[in-house]
């Protein structure tokens, strides 16, 4: 009976030490996904700004100027992606919406990102675009993988259209947790206009051939992100954008278009700090709490059936030191 025990407590050990690695390595990186109808709302403000007055052409300082980006979903296209690649995918709409301290629109820039929804890496297909023109991207944008490495990224810039390195520059505490912390410089670059502005009976598409004037973007761009979801819990960027020299602007040589030091509203940072440390929790279950639980379990159970056969062997060596010696003839 003793033995039989063992041999059923060696069988569960065997089953949890090879369940632990298959969990880590095998199962999560298929399991752990973005959701393909994930929608996400963010309301960032740059408080005081410079700001362009299209009506007179001057750059002028404003009490606050606000963007509300947003991140939509789009089943209906993943879908339609997936059975042309063969893998999950996650399609997400998304739309940039500048309007200065009037409420009126500045500037709004949609985007189309197409990404894998395991590894965040972006998935080429038809529709991919920012504002409209046709981008193919490298490296990440918006999310950072499950299990963030604390190491450099390929970052995508949708203002200057291509993607340059995002540095790691150490881990921090923030709001509680653990993060690590990413800055990304994009250098003074000559960037399209917004095909949609606050400007009546321009094209935009054809404003610098018409005028000569075009349009140049600098940033620093920061983001703190919780390594183990890949979500960043707050981000900034300190912005700048010029219009420089042709008839536009009277002979000048540049203006500025706005200026500001861009931040999440406090209370977006405390829902999206929530929403993290919530989904933290079902990726750390499978990549740490259960794994590790299964190692510990499965070592537990050898012990336990060492202690078996030892305990089974102590009355077959008792009876031996019993059993009298034969009597010779």
């Amino acid at each position: 009976m003793h033995r039989r025990g063992g041999l059923l407590l060696v069988a569960l050990a065997v089953f949890f030490a090879v369940l632990s690695p298959l969990l880590r390595w095998y199962a999560f990186p298929r399991l752990a996904k973005m959701p393909a109808g994930h929608y996400q709302e963010m309301v960032l403000e740059a408080k005081p700004a410079t700001l362009l007055d299209y009506g007179t052409f001057e750059a002028e300082e404003v009490e606050k100027v606000t963007i509300v980006q947003t991140l939509k979903g789009n089943v209906e296209e993943s879908e339609r992606i997936e059975r042309t690649v063969g893998r999950d995918v996650v399609v997400w709409d998304s739309l940039s919406y500048v309007q200065g301290p009037d409420g009126k629109m500045v500037s709004q820039i949609p985007e189309r990102y197409i990404f894998d929804a395991h590894t965040q890496e972006p998935v080429h297909a038809t529709g991919e675009m920012v504002d409209g023109d046709p981008v193919r991207r490298e490296g990440i944008e918006f999310k950072w993988p499950f299990l963030t490495e604390k190491r450099d990224y390929q970052y995508f810039d949708a203002q200057a259209r291509r993607s340059a390195p995002i540095h790691y520059k150490g881990t921090r505490q923030f709001r509680g947790l653990e993060v690590y912390y990413f800055e990304q410089t994009i250098p003074w670059t000559k960037v399209p206009y917004p095909k949609k502005m606050p400007i009546p009976g321009i094209d935009a598409t054809r404003l610098e051939k018409q005028t000569g004037t075009t349009r140049w973007y600098t940033t620093k761009r920061m983001f703190w992100v919780d390594p183990v979801t890949g979500g960043p819990v707050n981000g900034e960027e300190i912005h700048r954008e010029e219009l420089r020299g042709g008839t536009l602007l009277g002979g000048r040589d540049k203006v500025t278009v706005f200026a500001g030091h861009v931040k999440m509203r406090p209370d977006y940072v405390d829902s999206t700090v929530e929403l993290v440390k919530s989904q933290r929790q079902l990726v750390l279950l499978m990549t740490s709490y259960l794994p590790w639980g299964f190692l510990v379990l499965g070592g537990g159970l050898l012990a336990l059936a060492l202690v078996f056969e030892a305990r089974g062997r102590r009355p077959q060596a008792r009876a031996a030191e019993r059993e009298p010696e034969p009597v010779p003839d």
